[in-house]
This record gives C-alpha cells, sequence and structure tokens, in this order.
C-alpha cells in the first residue's frame, strides 16, 4: 500500500487533512468509510438522538449507548447541532483525531457550545470512535456523567396599588408521612392532627388516616404546607415523630391564609410566569451517586419584575375583618370610582364555602335596584320633589299585592323622600306604568347585564330582562321579579352613579379589559338629584348608622327568596372615590350589611 496525504472538506467545517489508502495492484480506492466519515456519521447520529446507531459506531457500544443516554436526559434531549472541525491521521497509521463543535440548544434563548476532540481506530480494516467519557465533554472523566439543574430565580411579589406586598415570598415547609416508616400510623396521625389542628382546624387524625388510606403503595402523604413561622410552633412536637419527614421551597403567599381567598389564588395563577422569571440553568459533572463534582456552564437565572395589581391592602383588609363577625354567608366588593379598578374583593368563610360568589353570585338586587327605578323615572321627567303615594300596601292589576316592609305607610311625598323611606309600593306603582324594556335599558347604562372579561378573574354583572307583563314590571321597580345582581354588579353600578358613566372594571396593572359593549351613560340630569336621593338614605332614611363616616351615599335594600319567607340584606354606596356593594345572605333584614359597611368605612380611616 501507499500513502498519500489529500485535503478533504468536511460539511462547510474546518479544512480535515485525511489518508486516502490505495490498493496497491487494482488501483482502486477502499470502499470503506473512513475516519473522517466516521466521525461525521457519529456526530450526526448522536445529533439526531439516534444513540444507540452513535454507540454503535464506537469501540464499546455498551458503555456509549448508557451514558450518551444520560446525557440526553440530563439536558431533557434538548436540540444538538454536531459537526466536524477537523480530523487527522498520517501514513498507514491504524489511528486518527478528531476535534468537533458542539452546540446544544437549552430553550429560552439559551445555548452551551465548546469543542470536544476523540479519537478514532481502526479494526479489522474499520474505523471506530475509541471510546472515552471525554467524547461527550473533555472535562468528564471515567464514572461520570452530566446533570443540569434550573436555577431558580427569586420570585417576584404581587404588589396593591400604593407597591405593598399582596402576595411575597415566603418559606413554606412540607410536612410529609411516610406509612412505610411510621410503624403505628393511627398514633402518629394522632400526633400530628394534635399539633397541626392548632393551625387548621380541618387536619385532624381521621383526615390523616383517611388520606393514607387513600395512597397508592409506596408513595408519601402530604399532611399540611405550612408557612416557616407556623412550622417553627410546631416543630418540637412533630420532628421526631415516626415516618414524619420535611421539605422546603420558597411561594408566593399572601399576608394570612384566607387573605383575598376568591381573587389573589386567581391573580397568582395568571401572572405566575411573570413573577416568576426566567430560570438559569447548570450543568456540571456528575459522580456515581449523582453528586456535583464541577461546573461546566451557567446561565445566571433573570430576575422576574414585580406585578402591580389595582386591589387595595388596605381595602380588602377593612373589608375583610369587616365581614368577619358576620355568621351568615357575606361579600363585599369595592371599586374605584374615577378608574374602575378593583380594590377589594371580601368574602367570610360560609360564602367562600359556595365559591366566588362575591363576583359571579346571583341574587335579587332587593331595594338597591330601586337606584335604576329612580334613574328611569327620572329620565322619563318625574321630577325628585314630585308628590308620589306611599301607602302601607298596593294591588297591582288586580292581582298583586305589594306591601312595604312591615306595611309602613307615609302618605303622599316626594320622591326623594319615598327613596331614602325605601317605599316598595312607590316604586312598584311607577315601574308598572313605565314601557317594558324602560328598566332595561336604565340597568344597561349603569353597567348590569354588561359582559367583561377581566384578565385573572370571572365576573357576571346580572340579569334585568324586559318585563311585558305589569305585575311582573311592578316586581322589577323594588328589585324583586326575575331580576338578579353580583355584589359585583351592584358595585359597579354605584361607581356609576358615583363617576357619571360605567368605569371598565380592571384587576392587572397594565392588563386590558375587554367589554362586549359600551353603554351609553345615564342622563346628566338624572345624576344630581339620585345623588341627593341616596345622600338622604344617609342622613335620615334607612341607613342612617354611616352618618359619622362621611359623604357616604348609597341604598339599603332587602331581597326575598325562595318561597319569600327570607330575604338577603344589601347595602350598596360610595364615599369619595370607593363605591362599594355589601350582600348578606339570609339576614331578612338590611341593618346587618350596613353594620358590615359601617365596619368597613371605619377601617378605612
Amino acid at each position: 500500500m501507499l500513502g498519500i496525504l489529500a485535503p478533504v472538506t468536511l460539511r462547510g467545517t474546518a479544512l480535515a487533512v485525511v489518508t486516502l489508502m490505495v490498493l496497491s495492484g487494482c488501483g482502486l480506492f477502499s470502499s470503506r468509510p473512513g475516519p473522517d466519515q466516521v466521525a461525521g456519521d457519529f456526530l450526526g447520529k448522536l445529533a439526531s438522538g439516534d444513540v444507540e446507531g452513535a454507540a454503535a459506531l464506537t469501540d464499546d457500544p455498551g458503555a456509549a449507548k448508557d451514558l450518551l443516554e444520560k446525557v440526553r436526559g440530563a439536558l431533557k434531549s434538548a436540540p444538538l447541532r454536531a459537526s466536524v472541525e477537523q480530523v487527522r491521521s498520517a501514513g498507514e497509521s491504524a489511528a486518527a483525531d478528531a476535534t468537533a463543535r458542539l452546540d446544544w440548544d437549552l430553550g429560552h434563548q439559551r445555548t452551551w457550545s465548546y469543542q470536544a476532540k476523540f479519537d478514532l481506530r481502526r479494526e479489522e480494516d474499520a474505523w471506530k470512535v475509541h471510546w472515552a467519557p471525554s467524547v461527550v465533554h473533555p472535562k468528564l472523566a471515567v464514572q461520570q456523567t452530566i446533570g443540569a439543574t434550573d436555577v431558580k430565580p427569586a420570585l417576584a411579589p404581587v404588589l396593591d396599588r400604593e407597591g405593598a406586598p399582596l402576595l411575597a415570598p415566603e418559606q413554606v415547609v412540607s410536612v410529609l408521612l411516610d406509612p412505610a416508616q411510621a410503624g403505628d400510623v393511627a398514633a402518629v396521625a394522632g400526633a400530628l392532627g394534635g399539633a397541626l389542628g392548632r393551625i387548621d382546624p380541618a387536619i385532624t387524625a381521621q383526615s390523616i388516616t383517611d388520606g393514607v388510606g387513600k395512597l397508592p403503595a409506596g408513595q408519601v402523604y402530604q399532611v399540611a404546607a405550612l408557612r416557616d413561622a407556623d412550622y417553627q410552633t410546631v416543630k418540637p412536637a412533630i420532628y421526631e415523630l415516626p415516618g414524619v419527614r420535611f421539605t422546603s421551597q420558597t411561594s408566593l403567599l399572601a399576608p394570612s391564609r384566607d387573605f383575598g381567598s376568591q381573587v389573589l389564588p386567581a391573580v397568582r395563577k395568571a401572572v405566575e410566569e411573570d413573577i416568576a422569571g426566567r430560570s438559569g440553568l447548570r450543568i456540571y459533572t456528575a459522580n456515581a451517586s449523582g453528586g456535583q463534582v464541577e461546573i461546566l456552564h451557567e446561565v445566571a437565572p433573570e430576575p422576574a419584575q414585580a406585578v402591580t395589581t389595582g386591589l387595595s391592602r388596605t381595602a380588602q383588609t377593612a373589608a375583610e375583618d369587616a365581614l368577619e363577625p358576620v355568621a351568615e354567608p357575606a361579600m363585599l366588593v369595592a371599586l374605584s370610582v374615577s378608574t374602575g379598578e378593583i380594590l377589594a374583593v371580601a368574602q367570610n368563610g360560609p360564602a367562600d364555602a359556595q365559591g366566588p360568589i362575591a363576583l359571579t353570585g346571583q341574587f335579587p338586587p332587593g331595594s338597591t335596584f330601586k337606584l335604576i327605578t329612580a334613574a328611569a323615572a327620572l329620565e322619563s321627567g318625574v321630577a325628585a320633589d314630585s308628590p308620589q303615594p306611599c301607602p302601607a300596601r298596593v294591588t297591582i292589576d288586580g292581582r298583586r299585592v305589594v306591601p312595604n316592609d312591615k306595611e309602613f305607610e307615609k302618605g303622599t311625598i316626594p320622591l326623594h323622600s319615598a327613596f331614602a323611606f325605601s317605599c316598595n309600593t312607590t316604586f312598584a306603582q311607577l315601574a308598572a306604568g313605565m314601557p317594558a324594556d324602560a328598566l332595561t335599558a336604565q340597568a344597561d347604562k349603569f353597567g348590569l347585564g354588561v359582559d367583561f372579561d377581566i384578565p385573572a378573574i370571572t365576573t357576571i354583572t346580572g340579569s334585568v330582562p324586559p318585563a311585558t307583563d305589569v305585575v311582573e314590571r311592578a316586581e322589577d321597580g323594588f328589585g324583586q321579579g326575575k331580576l338578579l345582581a353580583s355584589p359585583f354588579g351592584m358595585a359597579l353600578a354605584t361607581a356609576t352613579a358615583a363617576r357619571g358613566s360605567m368605569p371598565t372594571p380592571t384587576l392587572l396593572k397594565g392588563r386590558e379589559t375587554q367589554v362586549d359593549h359600551r353603554p351609553a351613560a345615564p342622563s346628566p340630569t338624572v345624576l344630581e338629584p339620585l345623588r341627593a336621593m341616596m345622600r338622604e338614605v344617609v342622613e335620615s332614611g334607612t341607613a342612617t348608622q354611616l352618618r359619622p363616616f362621611g359623604e357616604v351615599r348609597g341604598k339599603t335594600g332587602t331581597a326575598q327568596f325562595g318561597d319569600g319567607t327570607n330575604s338577603h340584606g344589601w347595602f350598596v354606596g360610595y364615599r369619595d372615590d370607593i363605591a362599594f356593594a355589601t350582600l348578606l345572605l339570609g339576614t331578612n333584614t338590611s341593618a346587618p350589611a350596613v353594620d358590615a359597611s359601617a365596619r368597613f368605612l371605619r377601617g378605612l380611616g
């Protein structure tokens, strides 16, 4: 044989020098792949994910396949570009060396590039990649593999409108029970239930044993996830229990367990990518036990920016404190009159059990709907000081007897006084004389029936269908009939009365709310007398408990439900830039709703 040196260019890479073998006697080139082609084929199969095919081109396929699979798994099958830079051999040598470029695409615009070198050897006239871990990376040694782990950035907080934290990073400790290691599971569950039940009454010995009983074999049961401060109080009682172990992580938490229970979890879910930032990455050599040996590549995490909401921590706290003493399901929604930003969404425990009813619950609005009936009457030309009958009861169309609350009567009084005293009989008669769609059209101007797509939360304002029947129209006039509204919807209606046009509700700064239609604003001739009527309710009407709290304007309401023997209690109102709606279910009077509203206003300062 005669050795000849000749240059060959491979796949657009750098010039490679290889030896071409000429068979003496026949003058034909060998058809077997040379070291350059084998090096290229090896890298091509590795890049394509054909680990078995790449390993077959080495002189130790078993070891190569095992390590290459581990590396591809550690890097989560990241896309790879691999190219030959140079292959060198000399004369009739049975050895060659190759230099290659490996470029890993790790996602999120992160790459890892490096140069690798490996040997090739000829065995029985066939070239093979001489296997060693350094084929994958020059720093990879025998009995090592590559490991990779995300480097989490610090979580960014979720802030209220004034920069106060609503959700802030805190350490959370998970309490885990491994029944296989616990021995007497019942005894351990009893000890855990006794200690943790002081923090969360729902955690009992029975709940723990029931949870363990539903576990697939070999799994552990998460008993609780505790704030670090709570964990420290129970640690002495549970730390040494058999089968109990602990893990910790950083999570975004509200100031207290139930704070903003119907809005903050939805906010967290909606902005979780924003507050998580972009994870960094650490790639390292790992020993046989998985321990980190040497860092090969590291990408620093990109910290997230805080997310700001329109919520007010002060208003949310005041609303929750206002509802906390109430035994019945209670809820309160507050909006900014000027911007429509949702300031607070509060519910007590009995209301939480029914879901986010402050935002989506549909209830008869009762006499709070007299805001709409009064506006419709004023728009039709009825003056605020026009005399109106307020008898104890009135019969509509000879079929429906409408009474005042406890059948009080006021004789003939101005419309504004009938509003302040909440005369059902007056407003039933007014509505009975209106066109079928008059209240529907007026309610639309105040936002009732408007559909919003607010990022992070679901809301329903209410429903005010046209009433062709005179009796139904009369019932609608004082908020019964087929009318429905949520506390969110009534807070919006009150904000519209204060602002003069419907504000668009928003929750997250920088995320626009979509609205199905933009209603016309209430007539300007309606707003001034309507606001004066709402002030009269507080000064001398049904909500005089609120007189000490500034220029409050509003309307009380009781709303019958079911068979009509029970009713909910409402108060809707505004002061300065805050409009709100308070609803207590099943109280049979509006007085507790007014009292809760007083506590709310007091909490605002």
